[in-house]
């Protein structure tokens, strides 16, 4: 497929529509709320951050959805095959949470009695988290984690096919990542790789998305890819990039295979994700189902599967052709009524 390659200037029109659907590789379309036609009730914003390696990861988000703000921490290890979650809900948020414009700078943070988190961004980004009575065990959850870097990413301006609805995402890959977390005090150093979530629209009510990412070593390659699809209009562009030594290379159209079981999915089996033009072809083995499903009266809803595993198979560019052997990363399945 012909992708459309984003240029400079705004994102939104005066009636509140994308002026222009498409991709590139670093922001350069101007986000800005107060353009927004809808209401502040239906605008989303989010930053989401995980960061890992084989053995431990570490996820953290701070979203502003309009009708509720979350802000969750969650720590993952791939060894045990356990993980904890945690989040703090409130309602009625409205944008007061005052997430930045833009992906390249500015400051998201949210303190309360029970959390204080922070993402600050300059020349490297700076995570920082403390979460009081976190989990089952209500322990005391602590990091700090520099992520530095400033590799090609995936930016994509999406439209839906109802007015004045669009989601603006970036994807950034690959950010070397030095740190600690702590559990009740006892510290332990992570390090390993980063990536951001970032985005910023007005969605529609129903809808799904599948999501993939991996950031890793391979041989001496510095490795990643952003792999996903199933809302909106992608007649311009998908989302689908591989990343290999800072660089990003576009990919057509992918389809995540997951197993089936009575017309349930079975997220802990074997996934295959291929994509169209040859470029990824991919067997990916689950070692833990990060899973939450939320359900406000029936009318609001999030069914989620966030799936950590290892990916075997091939990657191929222009330039490269890289071989993946049990690299950790995730891919997830996510339904929403929001």
């Amino acid at each position: 497929m012909n992708q459309h390659i984003l240029s400079e200037g705004n994102l939104l029109d005066k009636n509140g529509n994308l002026v222009e659907a498409g991709y590139s590789v670093s922001e350069v379309r101007r986000y800005n709320r107060e353009a927004i036609c809808h209401g502040k009730l239906r605008i989303k914003e989010w930053d989401y951050y995980y960061i890992g390696n084989d053995e431990i990861g570490i996820a953290l988000t701070i979203a502003d959805n309009g009708y509720m703000s979350l802000v969750s921490a969650s720590l993952m290890d791939f060894v045990t095959k356990e993980f904890t979650t945690d989040s703090e809900i409130k309602f009625f948020s409205l944008g007061k949470l005052g997430l930045p414009a833009s992906s390249d700078s500015g400051v998201t943070k949210y303190e309360s009695n029970r959390v204080k988190m922070s993402f600050g961004v300059d020349e490297d980004r700076i995570l920082t988290c403390k979460f009081d009575k976190w989990g089952k065990q209500k322990q005391t959850f602590e990091c700090k984690i520099l992520l530095s870097g400033k590799p090609e990413s995936m930016v994509i301006a999406t439209p839906f096919d109802k007015k004045g609805c669009f989601y603006y995402n970036r994807k950034i890959n690959c950010l070397k990542a030095q740190g600690f977390y702590s559990l009740n005090g006892e510290k332990k150093p992570i390090n390993g790789f980063g990536v951001l979530d970032w985005g910023r629209g007005v969605w529609t009510y129903s809808n799904t998305w599948y999501w993939s990412s991996l950031s890793c070593k391979s041989n001496d390659l510095t490795v990643g890819f952003n792999l996903g699809y199933g809302f909106g209009n992608t007649s311009a562009a998908t989302e689908n990039m591989i990343f290999v030594n800072g660089k990003a290379y576009k990919v057509g159209n992918v389809v995540f295979q997951i197993l089936m079981i009575d017309k349930k999915y079975n997220y802990l089996s074997e996934w295959k994700i291929i994509s169209d033009d040859g470029s990824v072809d991919l067997t990916f083995r689950p070692i833990l189902d990060r899973k939450d499903c939320t359900s406000v009266l029936g009318l609001l809803k999030s069914d989620q599967h966030q799936v950590f595993g290892k990916f075997y198979g091939t990657l191929n560019t222009t330039e490269h052709s890289v071989i993946l052997d049990g690299q950790v990363g995730f891919a997830e399945r996510v339904f929403n009524k929001w």
